[in-house]
C-alpha cells in the first residue's frame, strides 16, 4: 500500500508580523479593534476556586469508557490520575475555532468577522451537541499567539510573539459566549521554555488554555515549513510542569494541553509524557486530507499513541479539496473509536 504523508495547510506568516510587540496598538485585517498593553486582567484568576467539590470519580470513569465508544485494544480508555476539581474534561466537549486575527488564511478565526465568526462557531456547537448529547459542547477561541515566519526576524527566531492586546480581544470574545480561550505556540527556532512563560498573565486565567505545535518545532536548524518538526517528552513535561504550577499556584481548575501531531513522530517517546491531576492533554489529528486519509492517521497517530484525550480538526477548505462530500460531519466523527473530546475547525 502506497503511503501518503500530508501536512498542516497553515501557511506562514511572514514579514507582516516581524514589527509585532506585546502591547502593540493596532487594527486586524477584520475589521475589529485590538486595545493595547494588556487591558484584560486576570481578575478571575484571583477567585478562590477552593470551594469547588471533587470530581464525580464514578462520572468520570463512566464517561471516559463512553469515549472509548466500545475500543477492544486495551488502551482506551486511557489509566490517567483523577483531575484536579473543576476539570473540563471528559465532563464536556470542546469546539473550537481556529486562527490568528491577521490573517484570513489561517482559520475561520480571523477568516470572518468578529460577529459572523461567532454566529458561526455556536452554530457548529449546536451540531455537534445533537450529534452527542450525552455531555455539553463548550464554545473555544483557539489563537495562534506565536507564529512561525518565513524570515528570521530581528533575534533569528523565525517567530513572532503577537500584541498583547489581540489575546484581550480573544478573552473578551470568549468570556461573551460563555466560552474558553487558547493560546497556540509555535516555536520555530525558539523553545516552549522561552514562549511559554511570557503568555503567564493569560494562562493563570480560569478560562484560557493552552496549544503547542510541534510541527513548527524545528531543531535542526532548517526553516519552518521546509521539514515537519517534533517536540520531545521532556519538551511536553516541561509545559505539563509549569501549567501544573499555575494551577496550584493560582488554585484554579486544571489546564487543557492541545498538542497538534499528524505524524508518530512529531511527538516523539509519547509514553514518557506526564500525566497530572492539574493538565487535561489532548493530542489532536492535525491534518488535513480526504475523509479516508484523515480517519487512516487519527487511527495510527491518536489511538495507537495514547496520552490521555483525542482531538481531530476540521479544515473547512483543504478537506474537500478532493470532493465537496470530504468535510466529516459531527455524526460520522462521533462513530470514531476513541471520540475525540475536542473538536477544532480551521
Amino acid at each position: 500500500m502506497k503511503k501518503i504523508i500530508y501536512i498542516n495547510a497553515l501557511p506562514l506568516l511572514i514579514a507582516l508580523f516581524t514589527n509585532c510587540s506585546n502591547g502593540q496598538q493596532g487594527k486586524t485585517k477584520n475589521g475589529d479593534s485590538t486595545k493595547g498593553n494588556g487591558t484584560v486582567e486576570a481578575g478571575e484568576a484571583k477567585k478562590n476556586f477552593s470551594d469547588l467539590k471533587p470530581i464525580d470519580t464514578a462520572l468520570f470513569n463512566k464517561l471516559n469508557l463512553e469515549m472509548a465508544n466500545g475500543d477492544s485494544s486495551g488502551k482506551w480508555p486511557v489509566k490517567m490520575p483523577y483531575p484536579s476539581p473543576g476539570a473540563i474534561l471528559p465532563f464536556n466537549r470542546v469546539l473550537a475555532f481556529y486562527g490568528n486575527l491577521y490573517s484570513k488564511k489561517m482559520g475561520a478565526l480571523g477568516e470572518y468577522p468578529k460577529n459572523e465568526m461567532l454566529a458561526k462557531l455556536k452554530g457548529e456547537v449546536k451540531s455537534w451537541q445533537a450529534a452527542d448529547t450525552s455531555i455539553p459542547v463548550i464554545p473555544a477561541l483557539h489563537y495562534v499567539a506565536v507564529t512561525a515566519q518565513g524570515a528570521p526576524g530581528k533575534d533569528g527566531k523565525y517567530r513572532a510573539r503577537m500584541p498583547f492586546s489581540q489575546i484581550d480581544t480573544i478573552v473578551s470574545w470568549a468570556n461573551e459566549i460563555n466560552g474558553l480561550a487558547f493560546v497556540d505556540i509555535q516555536v520555530a527556532f525558539s523553545n516552549l521554555q522561552a514562549e511559554v512563560p511570557v503568555l503567564e498573565k493569560y494562562l493563570s486565567m480560569p478560562n484560557m488554555h493552552l496549544g503547542i505545535d510541534p510541527e513548527f518545532s524545528m531543531k535542526d536548524g532548517r526553516r519552518p515549513g521546509s521539514v515537519i518538526g517534533y517536540f520531545t517528552a521532556d519538551d511536553v513535561n516541561y509545559v505539563v510542569d509549569y501549567l501544573a504550577s499555575l494551577v496550584k499556584k493560582n488554585n484554579i481548575p486544571p489546564k487543557i494541553l492541545v498538542i497538534h501531531r499528524f505524524t508518530n513522530g512529531m511527538v516523539k517517546e509519547f509514553a514518557r509524557i506526564k500525566k497530572v491531576p492539574e493538565v487535561q492533554i489532548v493530542m489532536d489529528m492535525d491534518g488535513w486530507g480526504d475523509k479516508i486519509l484523515k480517519k487512516s492517521s487519527y487511527l495510527l497517530y491518536e489511538k495507537r499513541d495514547p496520552v490521555m484525550f483525542t482531538g481531530f480538526k476540521i479544515f473547512y477548505k483543504n478537506d474537500i479539496r478532493s470532493g465537496a462530500d470530504q468535510l466529516y460531519s459531527p455524526k460520522e466523527v462521533m462513530t470514531f473509536q476513541p471520540k475525540p473530546i475536542y473538536i477544532q475547525y480551521q
